[in-house]
């Protein structure tokens, strides 16, 4: 095949276009099998409040053996979301920042404790209100995906 420089500029054209519409397909996938495990109020409630706490935590849990190990992870996570949908990765990163700078707030024995608390929330309403399995036992990526599904339904943030 003979292909001239403002094909091959077409073609790359194509592949961006492509990609951007995928994105929000990926999210939307990942958003609604999350969703599936999380179906009741009571569930999405421990979630709200135990995902933040897990977050936080993490985050200063590994600020205090080296801050290259919370950056570490937000640049990851943000990176991979930037992938998933731009949109709601921005703003978020405002919020990654913010959960970190909470967890230098607290000693690390305090941060383990609502660490646990925070899973252990979680795992009531899997256990008492969902009475299923949480999504991550499937997916390992939605322990990532938390975060990101909590934020976007209380930005009310559609991906449609």
């Amino acid at each position: 095949m003979n292909y001239s420089l403002s094909s091959a500029f077409y073609d790359a054209s194509i592949i961006r276009v492509m990609q951007t519409q995928a994105a929000p397909q990926t999210i939307n996938r990942y958003f609604s099998d999350y969703a599936s495990h999380h179906l009741t109020f009571s569930n999405q409630i421990c979630h709200f409040i135990g995902i933040p706490l897990i977050a936080f935590s993490l985050l200063g849990i590994l600020s205090s053996y080296s801050w290259i190990c919370a950056w570490t992870l937000i640049l990851v996570a943000e990176i991979w979301y930037l992938y998933l949908d731009w949109k709601l990765a921005v703003p978020f990163a405002g919020i990654a920042l913010g959960l970190y700078w909470v967890g230098l707030s607290f000693s690390t024995p305090v941060l383990w404790s609502v660490f646990v608390l925070g899973w252990g929330i979680q795992f009531i309403g899997h256990s008492y209100f969902e009475k299923n399995h949480p999504a991550f036992f499937k997916n390992f990526e939605h322990l990532l995906i938390g975060p990101l599904w909590i934020f976007a339904k209380i930005t009310k943030y559609n991906t449609h």
